[in-house]
């Protein structure tokens, strides 16, 4: 039997992306097929075929990594993929898979596998986040930014959104951010300060790279924590010097979820609570587009133009 599915052969954009009919994987040891229904994009997907992402890719591949599916008995589940995410099976450690509730969707489930989890542990895990401190949410429309705003909003913060359209001011409003900055402002650094009432920021979550970092680092108050989760724009910022840091007893942190998947406690507490805040309708994750698993390529060069918010799904049924 064959499936559908996105094959890369050389390095590079969308372009690169073929869609391909595979033979089916084949599982080893205590690996199972999983039918796949619904698979979630990450901009870490766009780093991956260009092959500039933190962990280095092997070609020929399948992209992608979450996905939701049924396993051979039957039950519904949320899991990382083995051999990729674009396709219509593929394995998994059944040890590893997350069992889904029946009140949280496919689409839900996606956007907590990375985005859910990532925006939970940069707050809770590595920002310390209390009530009554101000938190800025870079791409605060997107896959981290939707759930970021929405549980430092439920953990009594003062959220400041960036970004970048109208469009996407208003979701960020609609989803709780008390102030939005537009991502272009030549002057970050007054416009963040401006947007917290005139005071330097404590908590920032920053994956844009570049200026951005540097500015957001000048708006950061004593004792306040940035954490460096990506590089969006492609551009590192300016080099620092752990003295430039003291003056003011700021943390500068990476995260990578990579790290936190490794310990499945962490990882199965995170969970619980997300699903549950779902289930108790106080996080609304937000589904942005649905994709046909053919128009992959169309899904990154959209995310890459800024066009999506929240997140985007690819349907292998379509």
């Amino acid at each position: 039997m064959g499936m559908k599915a996105i094959y890369i052969t050389e390095f590079g954009g969308p372009e690169v992306m073929k869609y391909v009919d595979l033979p089916e994987p084949v599982p080893a040891g205590s690996q199972v097929v999983l039918d796949v229904t619904a698979i979630g994009i990450n901009y870490a997907d766009t780093h991956q075929t260009e092959n500039s992402y933190l962990s280095s890719q092997k070609l020929p591949l399948i992209p992608g990594m979450e996905v939701v599916g049924k396993m051979p008995d039957g039950s519904r589940v949320l899991a990382l993929a083995a051999t990729g995410g674009y396709c219509e099976k593929t394995l998994v450690n059944p040890k590893t898979v997350i069992p889904l509730p029946d009140g949280v969707s496919d689409g839900a489930a996606l956007a907590m596998m990375v985005q859910g989890t990532t925006a939970h542990m940069i707050l809770k895990t590595m920002g310390h986040v209390k009530a009554g401190e101000s938190v800025v949410v870079h791409a605060g429309a997107g896959g981290v930014g939707s759930v970021a705003i929405q549980l430092a909003k439920l953990w009594g913060a003062y959220v400041i959104a960036v970004t970048s359209s109208d469009e996407k001011k208003k979701l960020c409003k609609e989803l709780g951010a008390d102030a939005v900055v537009d991502a272009g402002e030549a002057d970050l650094k007054a416009a963040l300060i401006a947007a917290n009432n005139g005071k330097p920021v404590d908590l920032i979550l920053e994956m844009v790279g570049g200026t951005t970092f540097d500015q957001s680092l000048e708006a950061l108050a004593p004792f306040g924590r940035l954490i460096f989760y990506g590089m969006a724009s492609r551009k590192p910022p300016k080099s620092l010097q752990p003295g430039v840091l003291m003056p003011k007893s700021q943390t500068v942190s990476g995260f990578w979820l990579v790290n936190a998947l490794a310990n499945k406690e962490l990882m199965a507490e995170v969970f619980m609570d997300l699903f549950g805040l779902i289930m108790s309708g106080k996080l609304k994750p937000i589904v942005g587009a649905t994709y046909p698993l053919s128009q992959a390529a169309q899904a990154h060069r959209d995310m890459l133009a800024r066009k999506t918010v929240g997140k985007i799904v690819l349907n292998p049924a379509l």
